[in-house]
């Protein structure tokens, strides 16, 4: 049994609320992007253990999970989407999805999840030293996947409409360009890219058109990562597909190798989340606060309940 300290609200909890988010049946208790601490000794955790848990409940048998792709197990149940989550003092998580998160805050360690979604379309992509990525989008996932780009040694371009989250990217994130969205996106990359374009592509905009224009982002031989999950169809024209050989790839959730990069790259910090959690309440006050934060003209990047 967990007591839940710090829930951080993700844009799966903003989709579920406006029942734009797919796998969800109502009613449902959202949270999982979550840091807790252990109520009740078990096994090898004791009470007071500060841990993350990781919210894909995997069947741990099946062959995608045996070649540890337990992020995208046939039968997973992700807490706060497929099963209820953490916003609630109590509540049980199997002891194989906790991770010990010693030397960190509350608050960093319920960024761990978030974070480590960008974490693994980073590693999905195979991003090289050098080489150009962009990524379309620059919410909590976006910016995850900028700060692990470019960790991963990548000439990062961030892509968005919204000119406070491109300065954010350009001033805290230290990103190497910046494309406004509502220009022509194509001509931008052209130019930033001496011509070629990005070899690797990230979408983590969440809107079905911004998905469908990425493919023309993507530089000959290069890589389209769907950070972003819809609920509806994605269509792309097959003559630049095949013209360029371009790859497309999906990213769900993460792995526990994940989390451990980004844990470590907390500990050590190479990410500071101080300007990236920008909104913050009590429990209490989260029915009066939730719909406020889905806004985001309020400024906000991510927002973090405290109980």
């Amino acid at each position: 049994m967990l007591r839940i300290r710090r829930v951080g609200i993700c844009g799966t909890d903003f989709h579920a609320f406006a029942g734009k988010q797919p796998y969800f049946k109502y009613p449902r208790i959202l949270g999982h992007e979550l840091s807790a601490e252990v109520a009740e000794s078990s096994g090898n955790f004791q009470e007071g253990d500060r841990v993350v848990p990781v919210p894909y409940i995997h069947c741990g048998t099946c062959p995608t999970c045996l070649c540890g792709k337990t992020n995208c197990c046939p039968s997973i149940r992700t807490l706060g989407v497929h099963t209820d989550g953490g916003m609630r003092e109590l509540m049980p998580v199997p002891e194989k999805n906790l991770m010990r998160a010693d030397g960190l805050s509350h608050e960093q360690v319920a960024t761990v999840e978030c974070l480590a979604i960008g974490a693994h379309a980073v590693n999905r992509a195979g991003l090289e030293a050098g080489q150009w990525a962009a990524i379309a989008g620059t919410g909590p996932i976006g910016i995850g996947t900028l700060h692990f780009a470019r960790l991963a040694g990548a000439r990062t371009i961030a892509i968005d409409i919204n000119p406070e989250r491109l300065d954010y990217c350009r001033k805290i994130i230290g990103v190497d360009a910046c494309v406004d969205g509502r220009e022509n996106i194509v001509d931008q990359l052209r130019e930033i890219t001496g011509g070629q374009l990005p070899g690797r592509v990230f979408d983590a905009t969440g809107v079905p058109a911004a998905m469908e224009a990425a493919f023309e982002y993507v530089g000959h031989g290069g890589r389209l990562i769907l950070v972003s999950i819809v609920k509806g169809s994605i269509s792309f024209a097959d003559p630049l597909f095949h013209a360029r050989e371009m790859t497309v790839m999906s990213s769900r959730n993460a792995t526990k190798s994940d989390f451990n990069l980004v844990m470590d790259t907390l500990r050590e910090g190479k990410i500071d989340i101080s300007s990236f959690v920008t909104h913050r309440c009590q429990f209490d006050e989260i029915i009066s606060t939730f719909d406020n934060w889905s806004n985001p003209s309020t400024g906000v990047i991510k927002g973090m309940v405290s109980l």
